[in-house]
C-alpha cells in the first residue's frame, strides 16, 4: 500500500517510530530492510543544530537505502526551528518532521515537544515559516493533548493541515498517560476525517495482527511502531516473533552489533547495544548468570561467544522457549 506525504511516496504502510536512543541509524536501517517504509531519526534538538553538539553529525548520518528520511526537529522558537531545518535542508532528507508530542520532562516542561500542545498559536507560527520556507514537505507527530481536560487533537490536526503540514502521526494518548493506559484508537480515526492530509496512527501496536486491526479501524495510512518493535524487527515484515527461529535471530543481531560498533566504535558501540541484546533474548528463558554475563562483559568477542552459546542449542529445538 502506498501514499503520499506532499509529493514524496510512500511504499508501504508500517514505519519505525523516532526513539531517543534508539532509532540511530544501525536500528533504522535494520527496520527498513525488513519492510519499515520510511526512517525518522531520533529528535534533534535545534540548539544542536545551531550552536554545534560533538554527536550531531552522528544523529544526521543515515544511509542511502533508509530513505524516505525523516530528520525529526524538536524546540518552542519558531526562529530557531526555522533556521535549523534549514541548515537540515542542506543535508537532503525528505522530509522535516516538528516533535510535538515528546513527553519527558525536560523537553515538555521548556515548552517543546508535547509542551507546544499548550501553546497552539506557536504551533501554527511554525507551520506557517517552515512550510513557506522548506522545499520539502513539513510533517508533526503530535498527542491527543496534554492531559484529560485538554485533549485538543482535532484542533491541532486542522491547525496542522491548515499551515502547510503535510502529513501528521499520532501517538493516541495524552502527555500526561505518557506510555500508561490504553491508546485511543477512536481519537485517531477522528483525526482521520477531520483533516485531508495523511495520519499515521501510533499506540498498542504490538503485534502484525494489530497493523491491520489499527488501518481497519482508524482509516489511517500508515502504522508507527516503537517499543514493539525493539529486539523485533521483523513486526515490518508481518512475521510473528515467535515464529522467528533462533539462527535468524543471531544472524540478526550480529548484523545490528556489527553496525553499532561501525557507527559508535568500541567499547560504546557494544554498551548501546546491551539494551538491544535484552530485548531480542527476551522471548528466551535464560539463566539469570548467564544473562549477566552477557549484558556486562565489555569484550565484543566474549560477547559473540556467550550469544553463541546461548542460541546455537536453540536452534536445534523444535520450538523456543517462549
Amino acid at each position: 500500500m502506498s501514499f503520499y506525504i506532499g509529493r514524496l511516496a510512500i511504499c508501504g504502510d508500517a514505519i519505525l517510530a523516532p526513539m531517543d536512543g534508539y532509532s540511530d541509524w544501525p536500528f533504522r536501517s535494520l527496520c527498513r530492510e525488513l519492510g519499515s517504509a520510511m526512517s525518522y531519526t531520533e529528535f534533534i534538538n535545534a540548539l544542536d543544530i545551531l550552536q554545534g553538539h560533538p554527536h550531531l553529525p552522528r544523529k544526521l548520518t543515515f544511509l542511502p537505502e533508509e530513505r524516505p528520511l525523516v530528520y525529526q526537529l524538536f524546540d518552542n522558537d519558531p526562529a530557531r526551528l526555522l533556521e535549523a531545518a534549514l541548515r537540515l535542508q542542506k543535508y537532503r532528507p525528505d522530509a522535516i518532521d516538528i516533535n510535538l508530542g515528546c513527553s519527558a520532562r525536560q523537553v515538555s516542561g521548556r515548552g517543546a515537544g508535547a509542551g507546544l500542545l499548550r501553546t497552539p498559536h506557536v504551533i501554527a507560527e511554525i507551520f506557517r515559516q517552515l512550510t513557506h520556507a522548506l522545499s520539502i514537505p513539513v510533517t508533526a507527530k503530535i498527542r491527543l493533548g496534554w492531559d484529560e481536560a485538554s485533549r485538543n487533537y482535532l484542533d491541532l490536526a486542522r491547525l496542522l493541515a491548515d499551515h502547510g503540514a503535510a502529513a501528521i502521526a499520532v501517538h493516541a494518548r495524552t502527555k500526561i498517560q505518557g506510555y500508561s493506559g490504553a491508546a485511543d484508537w477512536d481519537a485517531i480515526a477522528a483525526i482521520v476525517q477531520a483533516v485531508p492530509i495523511p495520519v499515521i496512527g501510533n499506540g498498542d501496536v504490538r503485534c502484525p495482527a494489530d497493523i491491520e486491526r489499527m488501518k481497519s479501524h482508524t482509516g489511517c495510512a500508515a502504522v508507527m511502531i516503537g517499543r514493539a518493535a525493539i529486539g523485533n524487527p521483523w513486526i515490518f515484515a508481518r512475521q510473528e516473533r515467535q515464529s522467528i527461529p533462533p539462527a535468524i535471530v543471531r544472524q540478526t543481531m550480529g548484523v545490528h552489533l556489527e553496525r553499532m560498533l561501525a557507527c559508535y566504535g568500541e567499547p560504546r558501540g557494544l554498551l548501546l547495544f546491551r539494551k538491544h541484546a535484552e530485548r531480542y533474548l527476551r522471548p528466551y528463558a535464560l539463566p539469570n548468570e548467564t544473562r549477566r554475563r552477557l549484558l556486562t562483559t565489555p569484550w565484543v568477542d566474549e560477547f559473540c561467544s556467550l550469544l553463541d552459546s546461548i542460541l546455537t542449542p536453540l536452534a536445534h529445538r523444535p520450538h523456543p522457549a517462549v
